[in-house]
């Protein structure tokens, strides 16, 4: 298998953003993207909306931007569209790194055959992946520089989850972390973090040795965490769980194509980039998903740690003159927005519990328990949270959320 790739002369951007449609009384998802999109089709021919794995679920999808303002626009554009047919259909719209209490063996898959053999093959935990993410692109020149700045990337990894983290609960149940959407992708046997590798003939073995074996067979390419988009001449960042509002989104889009662009420059400068231990990384990678916006996490070789907050603060100012120059300093900034309100999931579990929800650790038999008496599942409200802040375009926080509005 030989894999080229195209390159891009410019560091161009891309954004893909998974939205997913809720039912307007039990906040269940609801699978009417077919219907959804029959409206778009009509009234919107050409559009770039895509159906995805799930029936509940479209993708947003821009085209080639050169600046973050531009991406977010192209998506505001689809969301608007998005919106609009979904009130037609009787659904709200709502995003997150996973549903808080939808049940996996309930959800319906679109009718494609490569959907049907993702699931064929991973069975129960295929089964789970009510999850949705960004995928951001930015433009590369070269292959030969790709994975050396895929391996700086993944330095900071950690930081990209802590910020988008929005996934706390899974089947009513609060799990004690921050994503739980990123420890359930990982099950499966494409996705999760980039293999060790530093040069593009060690990714076209790596490749070579997955088509061999079947795996790419099955799925028709690798879901890494960060990976080469080889058509597109891109690097794809995917590590983030999606955002429930357009600034948030806006945030990561800005910090991933500085830290690329960043990146890409060091080299060009013929500058060592910096890298970590696989076993750093993973250990990042899970103290994210863990503790989020309050990881400790490993920021050199020498194990030298710092806390997460600290280190998006301060890499907003190291970045600035970049975000400057690149026209999205506005949406960095962003970035201690998020850091002083608190994360997606903060803002869930604060109004989850506000209604009721009880905390991590406690049985089954507990959580079925406090439904009862309340008459329903108190993480309804973090859907109307959701459902409230896409339609915002921004962040609410938990004192000023009024359960069941929209």
């Amino acid at each position: 298998m030989t894999e080229e790739f195209s390159g891009s002369p410019e560091p161009t951007l891309g954004v893909e953003w998974e939205l997913a449609f809720v039912d307007r009384s039990t906040r269940d998802t609801a699978p009417v993207a077919a219907k959804v999109l029959e409206i778009i089709d009509a009234e919107h021919p050409g559009h770039p909306l895509q159906r995805e794995f799930l029936a509940n679920t479209v993708e947003l999808v821009t085209g080639v931007h050169h600046t973050v303002p531009q991406a977010v626009a192209d998506l505001r554009s689809q969301l608007d569209m998005v919106l609009d047919a979904a009130d037609r259909v009787g659904v709200d719209v709502w995003s997150s790194g996973s549903h808080p209490f939808a049940r996996g063996t309930a959800q319906q898959v679109s009718d494609k055959g490569h959907y049907s053999e993702i699931i064929n093959r991973t069975q129960w935990w295929g089964n789970q992946m009510i999850i949705w993410g960004i995928h951001v692109h930015v433009g590369i020149q070269d292959a030969e520089r790709v994975w050396p700045i895929i391996q700086a990337l993944a330095t900071k990894m950690p930081h990209m989850l802590a910020l988008s983290s929005s996934s706390p609960a899974w089947n009513g149940e609060d799990m004690g972390y921050a994503s739980n959407r990123s420890l359930l992708y990982q099950q499966l046997p494409t996705a999760g973090l980039p293999p060790a590798i530093f040069t593009w003939a060690d990714w076209q073995s790596y490749m070579r040795d997955q088509e061999l074996s079947g795996v790419i067979n099955h799925t028709g390419s690798m879901h890494l965490d960060i990976r080469p988009a080889s058509k597109y001449g891109t690097i794809e960042v995917r590590v983030a769980d999606a955002t429930s509002n357009m600034k948030e989104l806006a945030a990561i889009v800005a910090l991933t194509h500085c830290l690329t662009v960043y990146y890409d420059r060091m080299w060009e400068a013929g500058e060592e980039l910096p890298s970590l231990q696989p076993w750093h990384i993973d250990e990042n990678k899970w103290r994210a998903a863990r503790y989020g916006m309050d990881a400790l996490v490993i920021v050199n070789r020498d194990t030298d740690e710092r806390w997460v907050r600290d280190e998006l603060v301060e890499l907003v100012e190291q970045l600035a003159p970049l975000a400057d120059e690149l026209g999205c300093r506005t949406e960095l900034d962003y970035v201690k927005d998020i850091v002083a309100l608190g994360a997606g999931y903060e803002r869930q579990r604060a109004v989850a519990q506000a209604a009721g929800a009880l905390p991590a650790l406690v049985t089954e038999d507990e959580v079925r328990d406090n439904e009862a008496k309340l008459g329903r599942t108190p993480w309804a409200a973090a859907v109307d949270l959701g459902v409230q802040e896409l339609r915002a375009g921004l962040p609410i926080a938990p004192e000023d959320f009024r359960e069941g509005a929209r």
